[in-house]
């Protein structure tokens, strides 16, 4: 009898201990290890106050934003879902015995086939997916559901499953959480729903695929009817809207494409908000006035110059744009005249010119290794002798080739590098002469810093775009004396009347710096400036390379830098520096009134009371006209006897002659029109000339 009660108890234990090991669920984690793993596919940029900037999609696997707490979520939502899904929620420990045997009952009957899951299964199938996922039927998954929920519900609070359930339920496509869901499909937060979106998405839940007609019929069932034309047409809606996820305020996609690269990350940025939105309105408003004919793109950048932290980060302002998501302020561009202040600068601290020196603004023509380079002024008009000063801060071009020629290509290319621009990875042959004019790419964010370096008195660190990034320690790339005089150029709107007029857009009712560029076919536009506080930099243009049309630096770039700088300064306006030691003021006249007397600023030992231009006869005599290299072809629609090429010489000519091929012409003054036979030929002296006269064939 003993040996039989014992068989008889292994017949029947043994059946319940593998049934017991078969739905034994593994460990459950806690809740705040559920929401310590949670992982949204979005990151977030904040600004230096913490005011949200961008919200961007990282990981595309699965759509889920912030975890939503219980009292993220409108009341309304979460009386509808527990009535559909659970009404028994708050009175069972995990299992709704109720519900399970009416399954039973329907499964062994004709009616349909009913659900038992409760909230608790559903989230226990949810933080261990292994353990039992959710529409699993059978019978021993249903067991193990069943003990996971027992062991959810052991540990976890009432309120904390129906959060997770809210945030781990999967909704319409591939939106996952409730934050991700009203986004996508009602453009709202969650705590923002009005009961019949309450209800459409409660009617979702069991099947988010669903048709919208389906869906209105389920939530019209569950709202007994209840206003059900209304409750169809929001349905029809709430699907219309399905995937379009609008993201967070996006005033800076731009930088946080370049900041926010791992999901659930909250990177703070030195950005300031209220500046950022000031910075893309001024931009928007500059590209709708000029109109997407002109030009489509756009980009500004501020800066604070004690930190170097970016204020505005603008990468483009959408409108018109066909290249929206390019980052206009991080892209390589032309950078057309605005790289002249730093080769003055370098003339100026090597005593090579000072503010008062005179330069010679008429035609050049220089002999390169690809053909003759003959640079023009934007105005395609020449000034004759003028100051230094006002070759600067009229951006005259010749004048800066010409003082190129005296700095040195190699030298202010590496100067340019020294100043963070290092989109010049070549040395100073490969840019040339053209280099004093902005043939090299460089980006808004070097132009920034670099004129920032002047604001500072010569000295470049580099800009800081998260809060917390190092504070890198400045370093001298200019005097302070050369950065002062360059800054005090850019800030005389006398000085540049010769080029803009009296009344142009640089010129603000208090103290600023600033210098303008346009580069070859007007494909790119600039305005960068500075104050005591801040840079700003603002470039126009057309991201595709296509060219502008009638846009100059005046009316492109520099009224969205006008703009700006006036809303920086609207409580204080800005100050002019402090004139630095080694710097001298002296009175200066010009000879042949070529300038106005004035008073003028020289570094230390380089004053001067009298400025002119060096007499011919001081210069050394040279064959202006033609120049070496030249080709002319002869056109055969003008008559032979009206086609003549003019010789010019300058410099201290007298006692010379010119020569052609050893042929006397005359006196080296007498400008002789000329008619050479086709071929090459030779000028001498006073200086050889190679020319070459090729002939074109009649019609």
């Amino acid at each position: 009898m003993k040996t039989w009660w014992k068989a008889a108890a292994v017949i029947v234990l043994l059946p319940l201990l593998v049934l017991a090991f078969l739905t034994q669920p593994p460990p459950l984690p806690s809740y705040a290890q559920t929401r310590a793993r949670w992982q949204p596919s979005e990151a977030w940029a904040y600004d230096r106050n913490g005011v949200l900037l961008e919200e961007m999609r990282v990981n595309f696997a699965t759509r889920r934003l912030g975890w939503v707490e219980l009292k993220q979520i409108a009341p309304a939502l979460i009386t509808d879902v527990v009535a559909s899904e659970d009404r028994r929620f708050q009175s069972h420990g995990g299992v709704d015995w109720l519900s399970v045997a009416s399954a039973v009952r329907a499964r062994f009957s004709s009616h349909a086939h009913r659900g038992a899951s409760t909230l608790s299964m559903q989230v226990a199938g949810f933080v261990v997916p292994e353990s039992a996922k959710p529409g699993q039927r059978g019978w021993i998954d249903k067991l193990r559901q069943m003990r996971a929920a027992w062991a959810l519900e052991g540990g976890w609070s009432k309120d904390h499953i129906l959060e997770a359930y809210f945030n781990l339920a999967g909704y319409r496509g591939e939106a996952q959480g409730i934050g991700a869901a009203t986004r996508a499909l009602f453009d709202k937060a969650p705590d923002a729903l009005s009961p019949n979106e309450a209800r459409l998405l409660t009617a979702l839940l069991p099947a988010p695929q669903a048709s919208a007609s389906q869906i209105a019929t389920r939530a019209c069932r569950a709202a007994q009817a209840a206003d059900c034309p209304a409750l169809t047409i929001a349905a029809y809606l709430m699907l219309a809207h399905d995937a379009r996820a609008a993201l967070g305020p996006a005033l800076a996609p731009h930088l946080s494409a370049h900041q926010l690269k791992v999901p659930g990350a909250k990177v703070t940025t030195t950005l300031d908000a209220a500046i950022q939105t000031t910075a893309i309105q001024a931009l928007r408003h500059q590209l709708q006035s000029l109109g997407s004919a002109r030009a489509r793109d756009g980009a500004v950048v501020v800066l604070d110059n004690a930190t170097g932290d970016v204020l505005a980060y603008v990468g483009g302002a959408g409108g018109a744009s066909t290249a929206s998501a390019v980052d206009g302020a991080g892209a390589l561009r032309q950078a057309g005249s605005t790289l002249k202040p730093f080769l003055y600068a370098q003339a100026f601290e090597k005593g090579w010119l000072t503010t008062a020196s005179i330069l010679d603004d008429t035609p050049v023509a220089l002999d390169t290794a690809s053909g003759l380079y003959v640079p023009q002024n934007y105005d395609r008009a020449f000034k004759g002798p003028v100051s230094a000063r006002t070759a600067l801060a009229g951006s005259l071009n010749v004048p800066a080739v010409r003082t190129l020629l005296v700095v040195g290509v190699d030298p202010f290319r590496d100067r340019l590098w020294d100043l963070g621009y290092h989109g010049l990875t070549q040395d100073g042959a490969y840019y040339g002469y053209s280099l004093a004019l902005g043939s090299a790419e460089v980006t808004l964010v070097e132009q920034a810093n670099a004129y920032r370096a002047l604001a500072n008195g010569g000295r470049w660190s580099a800009v800081r775009m998260k809060v917390d990034d190092p504070h890198a320690t400045p370093r001298a790339v200019m005097t302070p004396a050369s950065a002062w005089l360059v800054s005090d150029i850019l800030a005389d709107a006398s000085a540049r009347t010769i080029t803009f007029g009296q009344d142009s857009a640089l010129r603000l009712p208090f103290w600023a710096a600033a210098k303008t560029g346009t580069s070859k076919a007007m494909r790119d536009n600039w305005c960068v400036g500075f104050t005591d506080r801040y840079t700003v930099a603002v470039w126009v243009g057309n991201l595709e390379g296509d060219p502008m049309k009638a846009v100059s630096g005046t009316s492109g770039a520099a009224p969205v830098w006008r703009d700006v700088m006036m809303a920086l300064h609207a409580h204080r306006p800005g100050q002019a520096p402090a004139r630095p030691s080694g710097l001298e003021a002296q009175q200066v006249r010009f000879a042949n009134n070529i300038e106005p007397p004035r008073r003028e600023y020289f570094i230390a030992g380089t004053g001067m009371a009298f400025a002119a231009a060096a007499p011919e006869a001081a210069r050394r005599p040279h064959i202006t006209n033609p120049v070496s290299g030249s080709i002319f072809a002869l056109d055969p629609d003008i008559p032979m006897a009206r086609q003549r090429m003019g010789v010019h010489v300058s410099g201290a000519v007298a006692g010379h002659r010119l020569l052609l091929d050893r042929h006397d012409l005359g006196a080296a003054d007498s400008a002789p029109l000329i008619f050479p036979a086709p071929g090459t030929h030779l000028h001498a002296p006073p200086y050889c000339h190679k020319l070459s006269i090729s002939w074109r064939s009649p019609h």
